[in-house]
């Protein structure tokens, strides 16, 4: 039992050092002078800026893939004609 308590006061004495490093943290972001802050807000208008991009390209590919799609059926009608006009230069020969 002893044993145990000892365990129990190492891991609470354990905790309250890791709240209070993650308190520290949490103060280091609202001040935006600390080169933590400095970094955490660049990470997130880097963030920002890429979540903008990668929708602009997503657009971008939709759009293109419409566009290789209707070349597509292009192809093939003109693949139609192509044969069409093949028979009848065929037949006129």
């Amino acid at each position: 039992v002893a044993a145990l308590q000892d365990e129990k006061n190492s891991l609470m004495s354990e905790n309250e050092i890791m709240n209070d490093r993650l308190e520290q943290l949490d103060d280091s972001l609202d001040d935006p002078n600390t080169v933590v802050a400095k970094k955490y807000f660049s990470a997130q208008l880097q963030l920002e800026q890429l979540q903008e991009e990668n929708y602009r390209l997503e657009a971008a590919k939709d759009d293109y893939r419409i566009h290789c799609e209707d070349l597509e059926k292009q192809l093939i009608e003109l693949q139609h004609r192509n044969n069409e006009l093949t028979s009848l230069a065929e037949e006129s020969r």
